[in-house]
């Protein structure tokens, strides 16, 4: 559903035969697999679902199309891996460091759902090299997503008593926040239409639950009410000819592992003076920097009202 996605981003930082990426939350490893096709060494890692990783092992080193295409007579193995758990696990003496790593699951739909990616970002970042590429990857807003209407029936199962509160609006800041609170700099970022279609109503429930989005719901309540809600919530995206059809937009930002540049160090410094001073800060950046955004601003206010000094 997101191959346009992976596609712009894998142009973009022309993954090719030199590239070393690390994938979190590789899910069943189809953005691996693409990568791996380029010629890349491809490394996945996710704690989430034992049988979405069976399929990226299936996919990646079973000798398939992509497998070991990096070197001639390599074996799948050498350059593909896939771990259960968390990026620590990944670690192998004597591998060199990542120069790409990559957080394909969208986020922005639930309240709180970058919280674990800033804690994965926080221990993949020792296994990249310096300056390395982190792709962070978002919903875009609403009146765009067709996805997000039925992302709620999720949230709202999951949690009856919360569900409204728990889902949210995807904002324009929330990757660049992300990347701030885990030590990255923005270093562009660009958005990606991915629309999402199925031959039924049916292969479109499949294709939703198979993400694990609804994983939560399922364990809840149970399979069928699941089923059901979300085939009523597909029901005004249901076309004459019976297929689903549901046009998606989403948001990656490109952020580098190092420290911010000496413009972005200097605009925080104007930043942090304005805002401490007690002068009202504009929503967006006195200069284009992508580093001090409102989001950025909130969070000095946030921490200077906590009475922690600069």
């Amino acid at each position: 559903m997101l191959v346009p996605l992976y596609e712009a981003v894998f142009d973009r930082l022309e993954v090719g035969g030199g590239t070393r990426l690390l994938g979190l939350g590789c899910g069943s490893g189809l953005a691996l697999l693409m990568a791996a096709s380029r010629g890349a060494a491809v490394t996945g890692v996710d704690s989430s679902s034992p049988e979405r990783l069976a399929l990226a092992r299936e996919r990646l080193l079973s000798g398939g199309p992509g497998a070991g295409a990096g070197e001639p007579g390599a074996s799948p193995g050498d350059r593909a891996r896939i771990v259960a758990g968390s990026p620590r696990d990944t670690v192998d003496q004597g591998v060199p460091a990542y120069d790409l790593v990559t957080a394909f699951e969208p986020i922005g739909c639930v309240a709180g759902d970058s919280a674990g990616l800033v804690t994965l970002l926080g221990e993949a970042a020792p296994l990249a090299r310096r300056g390395a590429a982190v792709v962070l990857v978002g919903w875009g807003p609403p009146e765009r997503c067709a996805t997000s209407a039925v992302l709620r029936v999720a949230t709202k199962l999951a949690d009856p008593l919360r569900g409204a509160a728990c889902w949210r609006a995807a904002c324009r800041d929330d990757l660049e926040e992300v990347a701030e609170r885990a030590g990255l700099r923005p270093d562009g970022s660009g958005r990606v239409a991915c629309p999402f279609g199925y031959a039924d109503v049916d292969s479109a429930v499949r294709g939703l639950l198979s993400t694990g989005l609804f994983d939560a719901a399922i364990a809840a309540t149970d399979q069928a009410q699941v089923d059901k809600e979300v085939a009523e919530a597909l029901h005004p995206h249901l076309r004459r000819d019976g297929t689903v059809w549901m046009p998606n937009v989403f948001r990656y930002l490109i952020a580098r592992r190092g420290r911010a540049g000496a413009s972005a160090r200097r605009r925080r410094t104007e930043m942090w003076t304005l805002v401490a001073t007690g002068i009202d800060v504009p929503a967006r950046p006195l200069t284009p920097d992508p580093g001090c955004g409102s989001v950025v601003v909130a969070h000095y206010r946030r921490v200077l009202a906590a009475g922690v000094s600069w």
